[in-house]
C-alpha cells in the first residue's frame, strides 16, 4: 500500500479522508497532543486494520474522538456529574473521559463495559470529526515506539501501512492526553498525560466532588 501525505490546508484533504474512512480504511491526522491513527468507530474491519498497522495488542482498548457534544449520544447513555463537569471544563482538550459504553458498539473498541472518549482541541481535526462522525483513534506510531509529533514521524514508522497521512505540521502538545475513568463512583487516573492531576483535582474539589485516585502508569 502506498502512503500519501496531504497537507491539511489542501482543499481535498477532508474529502479524501472521509472517502477512505467510509471505505473502512485508516487515516493519520494531527491533534492537539500527538498524531492520531483513526478509523470509523462503528466498523470492526477498520478497527482490525488499525490494530494491524500499529502491531497493537487487540486486547487493549481504543479511545474514540468526537467533534461535537451531540456525538456523545452514539457512544454512551450515561454520564456522571463528575464526567459532565470535566467535559464542560476541559473539552475540547487533552483529557480522555472513560464512561459506560453502549453495548452495540464494536467489541474491539473495548472488551469491557466502558469506553474512552475525547474531543481534541485542533481546528482541522474537529472539522473532520464533525463532518464524518466519531473516529476510533490511537497514537499513529508502532506499538512501543515514540509518539509522533510530525507527519514525517508517522511516515517513518507506518509507511505503506496506511493510505493517507494528513500533515498539519508539528502537534502543539506532544504529550498524550490524560485518561480518567469516570465509569464508577471512584474516579481514577488511568494515564497521566497533558493535563495534570492537580489541575483536575482543583476543578473537582471546587465543585464539591472528591479528588481522583491516581495509579502508576503501566
Amino acid at each position: 500500500m502506498q502512503t500519501v501525505i496531504l497537507p491539511v490546508d489542501n482543499p481535498a484533504s477532508i474529502e479524501t479522508a472521509i472517502e477512505l474512512l467510509n471505505d473502512g480504511e485508516i487515516v493519520a491526522f494531527p491533534t492537539d497532543t500527538v498524531y492520531g491513527l483513526g478509523t470509523n468507530a462503528f466498523y470492526s474491519p477498520g478497527i482490525i486494520k488499525l490494530f494491524e498497522a500499529k502491531g497493537r495488542d487487540a486486547n487493549k482498548a481504543i479511545a474514540v474522538l468526537i467533534g461535537e457534544i451531540e456525538q456523545l449520544s452514539s457512544l454512551t447513555d450515561e454520564l456522571s456529574p463528575a464526567a459532565r463537569l470535566l467535559i464542560d471544563h476541559f473539552w475540547p482538550g487533552a483529557i480522555t473521559i472513560v464512561v459506560p459504553k453502549k453495548m452495540e458498539l464494536p467489541e474491539l473498541l473495548s472488551a469491557g463495559n466502558s469506553i474512552g472518549i475525547r474531543m481534541p482541541n485542533h481546528p482541522f481535526t474537529l472539522e473532520l470529526l464533525r463532518k464524518f462522525g466519531p473516529i476510533a483513534t490511537t497514537s499513529a506510531n508502532l506499538s512501543g515506539k515514540n509518539n509522533p509529533q510530525y507527519a514525517q514521524d508517522v511516515l517513518h514508522q507506518l509507511n505503506n501501512r496506511l493510505p493517507l497521512i494528513l500533515d498539519g505540521g508539528r502537534c502543539p502538545g506532544g504529550i498524550p492526553s490524560t485518561v480518567i475513568d469516570c465509569s464508577s463512583d471512584e474516579m481514577r487516573i488511568l494515564r497521566q498525560g497533558a493535563i495534570s492531576v492537580q489541575v483536575i483535582d482543583a476543578v473537582l474539589i471546587s465543585a464539591g466532588l472528591p479528588a481522583v485516585i491516581t495509579q502508576t502508569n503501566p
